[in-house]
């Protein structure tokens, strides 16, 4: 995962992404229904949520959820967050990423 830059000040919570945030990370991924890398996303984050004790994957269809989309200043798909337990989002880059990249980003966020 490149991109470190750091999301909106609140924190996101399960109103906001419907779904539970992961006891110890959460990885969220923005999609979008013909997106091809999107689905080799969706295969890697599954793969770390489960290699990683308290870890969630959520996907969000970006179409469907764009006022958290222009909140969360999404401008592609991919684009994968990686957020602490207090749902704050710690990493976050565009495009598919790599299994290796995915688990040292969640070193910013596990600790």
């Amino acid at each position: 995962m490149a991109d470190s830059a750091t999301g909106p000040a609140s924190a996101l919570g399960p109103d906001d992404l419907g779904a539970d945030l992961g006891e110890r990370a959460t990885l969220v991924q923005f999609s979008s229904a013909f997106c091809a890398p999107c689905r080799a996303t969706r295969r890697v984050l599954g793969d770390v949520a489960r290699m990683v004790e308290g870890v969630a994957h959520v996907e969000i269809d970006a179409e469907a959820n764009l006022a958290l989309v222009r909140r969360l200043d999404v401008t592609g798909t991919p684009t994968v967050l990686v957020l602490d337990a207090a749902g704050r989002v710690v990493r976050r880059a565009a495009g598919a990423p790599r299994k290796a990249d995915v688990i040292a980003a969640l070193g910013a966020a596990v600790r």
